[in-house]
């Protein structure tokens, strides 16, 4: 799942039922459809992950 920074306020709707509001300022992590339609439509950025490298068995962080 992307992680991503909401610059303005965000509404997503995963159902026609429930709506997830994220607030201007947030860091999240996020389903990637929300990640797209917010990113879309100017309201998040993308950020980059920390990701672990394994090597022979050891966790090298980059």
């Amino acid at each position: 799942m992307p992680r991503v920074r909401f610059i303005a306020d965000f509404d997503y709707k995963p159902t026609p039922q429930s709506t997830v509001g994220y607030l201007a300022g947030m860091e999240e992590v996020v389903k990637r459809e929300c990640a797209e339609q917010a990113i879309a439509v100017g309201k998040a950025v993308a950020v980059p992950t920390k990701r672990k490298e394994v090597t022979d068995g050891e966790a090298v962080s980059r």
